[in-house]
């Protein structure tokens, strides 16, 4: 296996623009941000996630680059997505007892500017919990300050 990497690694490096190499070298760094953290998903890695977690709210920040963008050049919606999903998820499952877990049942968002800049910062917020389900909004913000996205969502508690 790490034959059959490092050839594909030599051949995208030869072949590789520097805006393509740059794009690679995001993707890695993401990879051993995945790895050097134990408890980070890939998700949280690749997208180069900075979480604050508070009893109240959950805040992740990741940087823009291009390999999150869309053929526009603006990030992607799918990512834009994630990051909602991510940041309210984390949030729905600080608040529940050892043993159960949330996950996402229906998510709307509402897309209002585009991602530009160097940063995204997204901020969940519980609406509702309850015994079986929870209700959170999620925002997400440029480094201008620009809001571009708002979103709610449900989660179902479940067992693990």
């Amino acid at each position: 296996m790490k034959d059959q990497l490092f050839h594909l690694l030599e051949t995208c490096m030869e072949n590789s623009s520097d805006s393509d190499l740059e794009a690679l070298a995001f993707v890695l760094k993401g990879m051993q941000n995945k790895i050097s953290e134990k408890n980070s998903s890939y998700v949280d890695g690749l997208l180069h996630m900075e979480r604050k977690m508070d009893t109240e709210y959950c805040e992740i920040t990741i940087p823009i680059n291009q390999v999150l963008y869309n053929n526009l050049d603006i990030v992607h919606g799918g990512i834009t997505a994630t990051l909602l999903d991510t940041t309210m998820g984390s949030l729905a499952n600080s608040l529940l007892p050892s043993g159960f877990g949330a996950v996402t049942n229906q998510m709307n968002i509402h897309y209002i500017a585009p991602g530009i800049g160097e940063k995204l910062r997204c901020k969940a917020e519980v609406v509702h919990q309850g015994s079986k389900t929870l209700v959170v909004t999620g925002t997400v913000f440029r480094d201008d300050g620009r809001k571009i996205a708002y979103s709610t969502s449900t989660f179902f508690i479940i067992k693990k």
